[in-house]
C-alpha cells in the first residue's frame, strides 16, 4: 500500500507558473499509475492527467495539455505535476492519485489510494 502527500499549492496569478509534488511513503511508485486531479467548489473532481511508470508515458487532459507536466523523479517516490501559463478557471483542491492496475487512467474511481489535497488559487 502507498501513502501519498501532495505540496506545493497556493495563490498565484493568471500566467504564473506552479509545481504540485506528490511524495509516495510506504512503498516507491514502480509499478503504478500515478494521477493528478482536480475539484473546483460545485464541480464534480476531473482528471488532470497522469504518468505510466513502466515506461514513462504521460496523459493530459485536452484543458491542460501543452501547459501542464508530468514527471518523476529517478528514485520513483515523488511525482510532480509542473502548471504553467495558469488561468483562473485551474483554481481547485489538486489530488494526485495511485493505482496498480492503470486500466481507466482518466476515471477516478479506478484510483484506491489518494492523497489528501492541496488548494491552488489563481487570480486574474
Amino acid at each position: 500500500q502507498v501513502r501519498l502527500v501532495e505540496s506545493g499549492g497556493g495563490l498565484v496569478q493568471a500566467g504564473d507558473s506552479l509545481r504540485l509534488s506528490c511524495a509516495a511513503s510506504g512503498r516507491t511508485f514502480s509499478g503504478y499509475i500515478v494521477g493528478w486531479f482536480r475539484q473546483a467548489p460545485g464541480k464534480e473532481r476531473e482528471f488532470v492527467g497522469a504518468i505510466r511508470w513502466s515506461d514513462g508515458s504521460t496523459y493530459y487532459a485536452d484543458s491542460v495539455k501543452g501547459r501542464f507536466t508530468i514527471s518523476g523523479d529517478n528514485a520513483k517516490t515523488t511525482v510532480y505535476l509542473q502548471m504553467n501559463s495558469r488561468k483562473p478557471e485551474d483554481t481547485a483542491v489538486y489530488y494526485c492519485a495511485g493505482s496498480a492496475s492503470g486500466l481507466r487512467i482518466a476515471v477516478s474511481y479506478d484510483y484506491p489510494y489518494w492523497g489528501q489535497g492541496t488548494q491552488v488559487t489563481v487570480s486574474s
